[in-house]
């Protein structure tokens, strides 16, 4: 894999240094090539839903990490999926969202998902991605929505602690009523281990979705 190239497309500063850990991590060899717009996500955030200005950004950028010669682009926010989904009809190069496995994943644990997020712009787009994966599985599920509200500007202040428990106070009621808890931004893997007791399922995008980056870039 040494001769390939990764693009990963960032609209925030919070997940930068966690998912180039685990691109070094799982990726040896391969260029990792980073765009970041921290203005994407505040934009999103300020409109309450992805709008068009957006999206026509998230569309060049796109475009920009194909002329940069990507052999594969990774988009890591779930807030811009439904963007991505526009790119993907745009550019030749082919674009992984980084929380398709784990929606993936979630619809074969069970037909109860509790998805958990810290922004409401994060949280819908995610039911839906899971919806979609599970339509193509030919599966039902019930999807319950767990909003943690004002966790993630919390996070950007620094206090990791406090977002941490503002979360799991948010997830408590829904330990014995889900077959599997979504965690839906790479900011909250860090609850993995305070989560592991809970005797469920729970799911993260990170590493599953650089598992399949690799996959896709060895079968270049």
């Amino acid at each position: 894999m040494s001769d390939k190239q990764l693009t990963i497309l960032f609209t925030g500063m919070v997940p930068v240094p966690g998912t180039l850990a685990l691109a070094r991590e799982m990726l040896p060899g391969v260029r990792v090539v980073s765009i970041v717009d921290d203005s994407l996500l505040d934009d999103v955030i300020a409109a309450g839903h992805l709008t068009q200005d957006v999206t026509r950004r998230v569309c060049q950028y796109a475009l920009a990490a194909e002329d940069g010669g990507a052999d594969l682009i990774l988009s890591q926010c779930s807030s811009v999926g439904e963007a991505i989904d526009v790119a993907c009809l745009l550019v030749r190069t082919p674009i992984l969202k980084i929380d398709e496995p784990m929606a993936e994943e979630a619809v074969r644990c069970g037909p109860r998902i509790a998805v958990a997020a810290t922004l409401p712009t994060t949280l819908a787009p995610t039911c839906r991605l899971i919806e979609r994966s599970a339509a193509e599985a030919g599966r039902a599920v019930q999807i319950t929505q767990v909003l943690a509200e004002g966790a993630f500007d919390v996070l950007k202040a620094g206090d990791q602690t406090r977002h941490n428990e503002m979360v799991l106070a948010a997830l408590r009621p829904y330990r014995d009523a889900a077959d599997v808890i979504v965690l839906a931004q790479g900011s909250m893997a860090v609850l993995l281990p305070r989560l592991e007791g809970w005797g469920i399922p729970v799911l993260t995008s990170p590493r599953a979705g650089m598992q399949r980056v690799a996959e896709r870039m060895a079968a270049l």
